[in-house]
């Protein structure tokens, strides 16, 4: 059974950081694509980044510049380093993994089959 287990939320003032961690366990195949997304209350699930297995990038235009996604393959760990944070950042962030399918649209939650359960982050001004 494929787990992705999230850490490293929390509460931080604007213009802090936090690294997100996403560990995946259970599959015996890498995923095509990991991906980060979030949601905040009321609001519809976005794609923030996402990363395929051969290192291509995406950033939703609200991060570039401020969000950086990285994978570990030996740790089988996908970070989100999120620097000059802002209160609108304030959502559940959720780590996603395409595995055994394509994903052409890296923003789309519909492009991903496994989910993590979330981890708050919280910025404050």
């Amino acid at each position: 059974q494929i787990q992705l287990v999230e850490s490293g939320g929390g509460s931080v003032q604007a213009g802090g950081s936090l690294r997100l961690s996403c560990a995946a366990s259970g599959y015996t195949y890498n995923s095509n694509c990991m991906g980060w997304f979030r949601q905040a209350p009321g609001k519809e699930r976005e794609g923030v980044a996402a990363i395929y297995v051969g290192g291509k990038t995406y950033y939703a235009d609200s991060v570039k510049g401020r969000f950086t996604i990285s994978q570990d393959n030996a740790k089988n760990t996908v970070y989100l380093q999120m620097n000059a944070l802002k209160p609108e950042d304030t959502a559940m962030y959720y780590c996603a993994a395409a595995f055994g399918i394509a994903t052409l649209r890296p923003d789309h939650p519909d492009q991903y089959n496994e989910w993590g359960q979330g981890i708050q982050v919280t910025v404050s001004s």
